[in-house]
Parts: structure tokens; C-alpha cells; sequence
């Protein structure tokens, strides 16, 4: 006879949380590294009674917003490259809806997150409960609905035995290396606290170990064929390589066959800035050493990347009339866009097995002497743009350059949305693996200092380095007083240009005038002044301001020394980018305009169009 436990929904959900387990480096840890919560009527007396229960095993973290308490989890599981994860859960109402930015994210980057947000009454006697959402044509719908279209997996618990198969199969989309994302468990409040006779044995320890697919034979000798037919390849490193530890095998397989390797936002770190054959950055950002082989290459193998329009110039990049490409992933969907040649298995594995398919063949030494020669050239560009100077508003890349020099590769430097995406993916000289953590999938404002919380947390042996601008900084700043009061040390470099700098150089870029991006070109009374430093320092932050790269060099270095987050402020030029690198991004230009600059932009853009190649 099956032995039972009697427990409430909510108290069976944080048990079998507590239960399932990872092993890394040859230590047993547990998976969830604990749940985000901010509670409300929907979730305290269930879910917040039963996580009381469990806070040793599953501990609770309290945050300050919604939206960021999800991205610190999203950045956890991205720092333990998805082996181990976070939960979230809210209330009903905005507490909930504050979660699907985040769930949106989750699922454009392919990470592993569970959010749990309280639902309405599946017995529907208080209807309408507070904060509930009433649509009138169907009785069925809630606020929640609103995550089917941004979670892998979602479900709505009615009922408490329910919980069984729906964390079974929350289990398998969160450790899924091809369907890994976001899972929601909508949790109707009056079930939470319902309970039922669960069978003991559902709270049984269970190790989750990655699952790594390999090669089916006829794909892999098909793109062995091909490679080994090919003049001109380059290898394009996504996250995939990351996240399945292949970057051994990369640079094995790089250093054997002699071809380049550039690395999509992802994929930055899969190999250090030092290695010969690392070009460094592809697509719209890219580093001219990786795009100018990008534009030649006859086969592009496509390893753990979407293949997206940054990465590939809006599919304006890869220009070699007569090109392959092989797309090695875990994920059917992205190995075959493209008219790929798809080769569906782990990075790792898929490597290892493409190297001893190939085993012997080298690409051109002329090949692979070009690359390497315009790395060195590209250097040299890189390094103009990012010496030290007297300027008195400096540019981005001036600061990135003061950011290496004092804190070296060592450090994980996180960022987002903006302008120093762009720059920190050409110019960031990227040590170990994971060292880069860039949100740049969904490009979402807000993420950067909650993500270096969650960051801090997965890694808190390493420096964590968060580069914010100051509009990003202005949507989403309150777990700087989360990350003092879990003393959980971060370095913030807010670079302050008074405005959205990055949107603004793109609006003038299409011809348009520049227009209510930055503070002064916004209709306002009077410009504010806004006082980065005091606020940090509310918030329980070490601040200071430097007005020049020589103060904050020497600030970045008290920054590393001190124990508790730091926010280190500096003015900045919003009009200068980085000239070199880059290729084109296809941003829709008016047909008709007033204004000739439009209309010239427009011309460009056409011309630029005809290079995109379709279907292909």
C-alpha cells in the first residue's frame, strides 16, 4: 500500500522543491537555489506559510520589485550556466503581471526560471476577488493568462493533487537543454491552502544530470562533407557553447582545423580575448577582424546560436554568394534555420564528434593567416578607442577601457540593454568562460543591477561588475538596497549621459532629429538633477562621483577593496560610439518624409536591403 502524507498544495510544491537536486563538480547541491517572494493576499497564507516551513532547505529571499526579483533569478541560472535555478513567486494582480517582462526574457535567452504567481479562486465564490481581472466573455481567464505566450510550460493549479504531474513536467522543461525556459505555475489561492493524501515518495531526493543528445550519423557525415569541402569557414560561438561546457572542445577544435572563431552576445567568453583565433564579436556589434570574415565566409558552422539579426547584420553579413551553413544545436527548431545543414546534439558532444569526422583536415593556412592577421589590426583599433582621456565628458568605450585596466578579465562583467552592449561586445577583453553575462536577447532596460544581484549569488567568489547607463539605471535600481541587505557586494559603474544616448545616436542615424530620447530634447519646464550618488547612498550603497577616467580608475579601485555594493557615477558624451566594427542593422526607414535627411537615410536603407540574403 502506497504510504501518504497529508499536506496542504502549497507545503507539497516547497517540499518537492527542496527535494530535487544537481551534482556539479562532483558536489551534490540542491537545484533551486531558493525562491523570490514578495507577498500578497494570493500567496502569503499558502505558499508564504509552507516556504516558512522549508526556509532551511529553500530558503526565502525578499526583494523590492517584481520584475527584478525574477531577473535575479534569471541571472542565477545564467551564472550556473542553467545547472542550478531560482523560483519566484507574487501575489495576484500586479504583482503577478510585474513577472511576464522577466518570463519574456527567460524564454528569448533560453533560461531556466519557475515563476509562481497566486491566481484567482478556483472555486470562484469570492468572484471577483481584489485585483482580479474580469473578462467578460469567459469565466475562465485570469491576469495570468497573460504568461502562456512567454512560458515553455504553464498550468493553472485547480486542484491540489494537480501539482503532481505539473512539477513533473516543470522538472523536465527546466533541466531540457533544447526546451529549457520559463515555467509558470499559476497557483489558484484557496488551492494553495487545500489539502490532500500526496504519496510519500513524490518528496524523494531526485538528481537532474544534463542530458547531451548526440549526432544522428547521416547529419553529422553530411556536415563533415561539407566543412571538409570548405575554403572560407568560420565558426560562430552562441550560449549554447557555454552552457554546454564545450569550450575546451572549442578551442581544440579551433586550434586542429585552424578556423576562426567569432562569438555572438551569448556566446562571448566561450574562448578568452587571448586565444590566436578568437575574433572576438560578429553581427552589428562585431569587431571588424570577425565581420570582414563573417562577409567571406563559405560555411559558417552556427554552434548553440539563434542565428538573429544582430548576429547576423539582419542577414545583410554573411554575403558569400555560394556559402553553407552547419547548424550545430541542441534545439531542432535553430539547427535548421536557414536552409542550414542541421546537426542536432549537445555543443560538447557534437564537437567532439565533428573533430573526428574531420580528423586531419585543416582550413587554408592563407585562411587562417588573414584571420589572425586582423585580429591584430582590430587591436589596434580597440585599443585607440578605449585609452584613457582628459575628455571632459569621456564616451562609453573610455570607460570600458578604465573598467579593464583596474579590474582586469578576472571579474564577471554584467550588462544590458542600451549603448554598452554594443560597445562592452567589441571591446571587453573576456577572460574565463561566464565572465561576460550580457542580457542583450530581449535588449531589456532594468535587468543590469538585479541581474548582477543573481549573478553575486550563483558566483559570490567572484567580482561582480555591473555597467548600467543612466536611463536603465532610472527603470529598475532597487536591489542595490537587496544586495546591502543580503551584503552581497556589487560594483556599479553608472555611466550618466541624461538620456537614452544609445536610441538617440539610431534616431539621428535614420535621419530623423533627435527627439525625446535625451532629457534636453523632451518637452519639459525645467531639466532635472538628478543626484545618482545621493540616491545610491539612500539606498545604502558606497557612492561617489568621478569627473574624469584618472578619478575613476582610482575609484574603481577603492570599489574593489570595499566590502559593501558600490555605485561609482561618471559623466558621459552621448553622441560618440565607436567607429570601427559593426555592420548594418535593418531599422525601417520612412518611404515619405519632409525632411531631406529621411529621405537620403531611406535611399541608404534600400541600397542596404538588396544585400540581405532571403531565405537563405
Amino acid at each position: 500500500m502506497t504510504r501518504t502524507i497529508r499536506l496542504t498544495m502549497a507545503q507539497a510544491l516547497t517540499r518537492y522543491l527542496a527535494a530535487q537536486m544537481t551534482e556539479i563538480d562532483g558536489r551534490r547541491l540542491p537545484i533551486f537555489g531558493g525562491v523570490w517572494a514578495i507577498f500578497g493576499h494570493g500567496n502569503v497564507a499558502g505558499l508564504g506559510e509552507a516556504l516558512w516551513h522549508e526556509r532551511e532547505r529553500l530558503p526565502t529571499f525578499r526583494a523590492h520589485n517584481e520584475q527584478a526579483m525574477a531577473h535575479a533569478a534569471i541571472a542565477y541560472a545564467k551564472a550556473n550556466m542553467r545547472r542550478r535555478f531560482m523560483a519566484a513567486t507574487t501575489s495576484i494582480g500586479p504583482g503577478a503581471t510585474n513577472l511576464v517582462t522577466a518570463a519574456a526574457l527567460a524564454h528569448v535567452n533560453r533560461l531556466p526560471v519557475l515563476l509562481l504567481p497566486g491566481d484567482v479562486f478556483a472555486n470562484r465564490i469570492p468572484d471577483p476577488v481584489l485585483q482580479q481581472v474580469e473578462t467578460f466573455g469567459d469565466g475562465t481567464i485570469s491576469a495570468n493568462d497573460c504568461f502562456k505566450p512567454v512560458s515553455r510550460y504553464f498550468d493553472r493549479i485547480t486542484r491540489p493533487e494537480q501539482i503532481i504531474p505539473a512539477l513533473t513536467r516543470t522538472m523536465q522543461v527546466l533541466t531540457d537543454p533544447a526546451e529549457c525556459g520559463p515555467v509558470t505555475l499559476a497557483l489558484c489561492q484557496d488551492v494553495q491552502a487545500e489539502a490532500y493524501d500526496y504519496p510519500e515518495s513524490f518528496f524523494t531526493e531526485r538528481l537532474w544530470t544534463p542530458r547531451r543528445p548526440r549526432s544522428d550519423r547521416d547529419e553529422l557525415k553530411a556536415a563533415a562533407d561539407a566543412l571538409k569541402s570548405a575554403k572560407k569557414p568560420l565558426i560562430v560561438a552562441g550560449g549554447g557553447v557555454l552552457y554546454s561546457g564545450a569550450s575546451e572542445e572549442l578551442a581544440r577544435f579551433s586550434a586542429a582545423t585552424g578556423i576562426p572563431v567569432c562569438e555572438t552576445q551569448g556566446g562571448k567568453s566561450a574562448l578568452p580575448d587571448d586565444n590566436a583565433l578568437n575574433m572576438a564579436a560578429v553581427g552589428v556589434t562585431g569587431t571588424e577582424a570577425a565581420n570582414r570574415l563573417a562577409a567571406e565566409a563559405d560555411l559558417v558552422l552556427a554552434i548553440g546560436t539563434r542565428l538573429q539579426d544582430f548576429t547576423t547584420g539582419s542577414w545583410a553579413l554573411f554575403g558569400a554568394a555560394r556559402k553553407s551553413i552547419i547548424g550545430l544545436n541542441v534545439q531542432a527548431f535553430d539547427a535548421g534555420k536557414h536552409r542550414a545543414l542541421p546537426l542536432v546534439a549537445d555543443a560538447r558532444e557534437g564537437l567532439a564528434e565533428l573533430a573526428e569526422a574531420v580528423s586531419g583536415w585543416k582550413a587554408p593556412e592563407s585562411w587562417t593567416d588573414n584571420a589572425k592577421a586582423g585580429k591584430a589590426e582590430w587591436q589596434k583599433e580597440a585599443a585607440k578607442a578605449t585609452a584613457a582621456s582628459n575628455a571632459a565628458l569621456p564616451s562609453d568605450a573610455q570607460v570600458i577601457g578604465a573598467v579593464q585596466r583596474t579590474l582586469g578579465s578576472d571579474v564577471i562583467l554584467l550588462h544590458a540593454a542600451g549603448g554598452l552592449p554594443g560597445e562592452l561586445h567589441k571591446l571587453w577583453q573576456a577572460g574565463a568562460p561566464g565572465s561576460y553575462h550580457a542580457e542583450y536577447g530581449f535588449s531589456c532596460m532594468g535587468y543590469e543591477i538585479a541581474g548582477g544581484l543573481g549573478a553575486k549569488m550563483a558566483r559570490p567568489d567572484k567580482e561582480v561588475v555591473v555597467m548600467v547607463g543612466d536611463g536603465s539605471y532610472l527603470m529598475l535600481n532597487s536591489e542595490i538596497a537587496t544586495s546591502v541587505m543580503l551584503g552581497l557586494k556589487l560594483t556599479i559603474v553608472l555611466l550618466d549621459n541624461r538620456g537614452y544616448g544609445c536610441i538617440n545616436r539610431l534616431q539621428m542615424a535614420t535621419g530623423s532629429q533627435s527627439f525625446n530620447n535625451l532629457l534636453r530634447d523632451s518637452r519639459h519646464e525645467t531639466l532635472p538633477e538628478i543626484d545618482f550618488v545621493q540616491h545610491a547612498a539612500s539606498m545604502g550603497a558606497i557612492a561617489t562621483k568621478a569627473s574624469s577616467i584618472a578619478e575613476l580608475e582610482t575609484a574603481l579601485a577603492q570599489a574593489k577593496a570595499n566590502t559593501r555594493t558600490t555605485v561609482v557615477v561618471i559623466d558621459t558624451d552621448p553622441l560618440i560610439s565607436t567607429g570601427a566594427g559593426g555592420a548594418w542593422w535593418d531599422v525601417a526607414v520612412p518611404e515619405v518624409s519632409e525632411r531631406a535627411e529621411v529621405r537620403t537615410a531611406r535611399t541608404n536603407y534600400d541600397e542596404r536591403r538588396k544585400r540581405q540574403t532571403i531565405g537563405n
